[in-house]
């Protein structure tokens, strides 16, 4: 059976490996912050559930000081321009195939293959499946990508390292943010959110209730930098408490436009690094908020649209 340990194992293989490649080659001192940095991370993958939670609090603390001191965002060109045009033309729409091949195959393993059995055995943990054909899939995918451009695996893990330190740290912030509101709900923001909102605006007063929640989303979200984040949050200390319980919305509605309402916010963000400041730098924009302000037309009409929509739809 293919668990989600599987995946953090291979996962923090790969971090180790980046830790010992960006060692030996670097050929400066900010080698050694490279490498303790990935090499921190990997261990976490590798042995984090052994460790005690007090250690895991410091190397997560220490991975924050070494990004801090000496892993920023580089510009690095994981090829030359004139070999990334002469593929272009060589390969033409065929380069996206690899690409398609993960959502594709994650979908197909929630759907389909998530029950499928071998011999007796689950093909998939029953938990997590999702997260785990995600995994599977971006090994597919490698593989895929080799077939097609007859390179070996090995050539593609070395233009991954090379596109990761271009990237630096903000390659983690979609994982710190997506377990910072976790920590915030079990640390009370929410209930403290409630009791706010309930100061300030009138309970019984429905659109000012909505407009609370949607716009608490995209607030949130631009200051987390995740919707996935803001999400606990605003749902336990306002959707559920005032709208759900106090009004009656429809539960599964409301989260599902909350959760759009969330992602305005991220298009408006630069604390949304892997969408809108790691693309900047990749293209080598002039404006490193060039994308965020192409994206804020269509942010704002958006979430004028989830509170019409959130309005409307989610009270029956």
């Amino acid at each position: 059976m293919i668990s989600l340990q599987w995946i953090y194992w291979l996962s923090g293989g790969y971090f180790m490996w980046l830790a010992i490649r960006g060692a030996n080659d670097l050929g400066n001192p900010r080698r050694m912050v490279l490498a303790a940095f990935w090499a921190i991370l990997g261990l976490l993958f590798l042995i984090g559930e052994q460790l005690p939670a007090l250690w895991v609090g410091a190397a997560v603390v220490a991975l924050a000081l070494l990004a801090g001191v000496g892993l920023g965002k580089g510009t690095e060109r994981v090829v030359s321009a004139q070999k990334q045009e002469a593929d272009a033309q060589r390969f033409g729409h065929r380069l996206f195939a690899p690409a398609l091949v993960i959502p594709l195959f994650t979908l197909l393993v929630a759907l389909w293959l998530k029950d499928v059995e071998v011999a007796g055995w689950r093909l998939f943990a029953e938990q997590h499946s999702t997260v785990v054909g995600l995994g599977v899939a971006c090994l597919l995918a490698l593989g895929a990508a080799c077939w097609l451009t007859r390179e070996s695996p090995a050539t593609g893990l070395e233009s991954s390292r090379k596109l990761i330190d271009a990237i630096g740290w903000a390659a983690l912030l979609p994982l710190l943010l997506a377990t910072l509101g976790s920590v915030f709900a079990a640390s009370g923001v929410g209930d403290s959110v409630s009791h706010l909102i309930s100061a300030v605006i009138p309970q019984d007063n429905r659109l000012a209730v909505v407009l609370a929640y949607a716009l608490g989303m995209a607030a949130f979200t631009m200051i987390m930098g995740n919707a996935f984040a803001a999400f606990p949050v605003m749902t336990a200390g306002i959707g559920l408490p005032l709208l759900v319980q106090q009004h009656g919305a429809d539960a599964a509605s409301l989260a599902a436009i909350g959760m759009l309402s969330g992602y305005c916010g991220t298009l408006m963000t630069p604390m949304a690094a892997n969408f809108n400041i790691v693309p900047a730098a990749l293209l080598e924009l002039k404006d490193p908020h060039g994308v965020i302000r192409m994206q804020v037309g269509t942010a704002l009409p958006l979430l004028l649209c989830n509170i019409l929509l959130m309005y409307f739809i989610v009270f029956r």
